[in-house]
């Protein structure tokens, strides 16, 4: 195993238990039940899920490594009619059951490619990965915190970073049959190759440093609204979100769809749609309410930081 595999490996394993860990902490009921898996082909993971807490009501933190000959749908993609890959990762979607705390959704991945199925010699290796944040109610204050615990992550690597990859997260995050972004942003990479600024190996401590970012930049947003009021109306409210949520992670999503048409792990894949969703036809909220304001605002991207 290469030591940036043999690395990022362990990073995905550590991140995956404290992640858990302070979830836990701050639900204070509710336990992540964790399932083992293996794949046809190669390699496996470890998929951990909470339900029906105190305050988060579904949410997973998904690790897997695995490997082995590329599926047809990459070798197109790719332009070969043969080759060998190993890819590990990390995937987190939070649903809290208050809709005064936003769901949060990261994901920082690694992936090698090899031309025999030895898989010691590598060809080609990548990183990708981000965070995003989906308020039901927005508190601007919560926004600008959120991105800036992500710009603080990227400057240590270089200023230019979050500006790009804040406007890749805002391209990507987009429901272009709604017209509008799944929510506020924050930060999406992918194909992070060696270049004449940055060699692998610091594109491997960006990655581990935009993961380490998730605490600063979720965690005091559940501790500020979890003891906000909340009623029927803006449960309500919440679930009608949810399906904007759920239409982009089934139409557009591209790990989504990247695991459907693979023979990924079904559950593992799904675990990131809510338990509980409405699509009532034609919908639209009172006009200058606080559900009106949020559709304006993500109808165009907006700086916060």
């Amino acid at each position: 195993m290469s030591e940036i595999k043999h690395q990022f490996t362990q990073y995905i394993r550590t991140l995956q238990n404290e992640i858990c860990s302070a979830l836990e902490k701050i639900d204070g009921i509710a336990k992540f039940r964790e399932d083992a898996w293996q794949r046809d082909g190669g390699g496996g993971g470890f998929t951990r899920v909470i339900e029906k807490g105190n305050l988060f009501e579904k949410g997973g933190v998904n690790i897997s490594t695995v490997h082995g000959e590329l599926p047809d749908p990459i070798k197109k993609h790719f332009n070969v009619d043969q080759g060998w890959f190993w890819a590990g990762g990390l995937s987190l979607v939070i649903h809290p059951e208050s809709p005064m705390v936003p769901t949060v959704h990261a994901n920082f991945r690694y992936f090698e490619l090899y031309e025999d199925e030895q898989m010691d010699s590598r060809v080609d290796a990548w990183f990708g990965g981000g965070a995003d944040l989906t308020p039901y109610y927005l508190w601007d204050e919560d926004a600008i915190l959120f991105h800036s615990a992500l710009k603080t992550a990227c400057d240590k690597h270089g200023d230019d970073l979050y500006p790009q990859f804040k406007k890749q997260c805002d391209d990507y995050f987009f429901n272009s049959h709604r017209g509008e972004a799944r929510g506020i942003g924050g930060l999406f990479f992918d194909y992070l190759r060696p270049d004449e600024e940055r060699s692998l190996e610091q594109w491997h401590a960006f990655t581990k440093d935009a993961g380490n970012a998730f605490f600063e930049a979720y965690l005091p947003i559940v501790k500020r609204r979890m003891d906000e009021p909340y009623n029927e109306k803006q449960k309500y409210w919440q679930e009608i979100r949810r399906g904007r949520y759920v239409e982009f992670n089934l139409i557009h999503d591209r790990g989504t769809l990247f695991g459907l048409k693979t023979n990924g792990r079904i559950e593992s894949i799904l675990m990131s749609l809510p338990p509980t969703v409405r699509w009532d036809y034609d919908f639209h909220p009172e006009p200058g309410s606080r559900e009106e304001k949020l559709l304006g605002l993500l109808k165009s991207p907006r700086e916060w930081v």
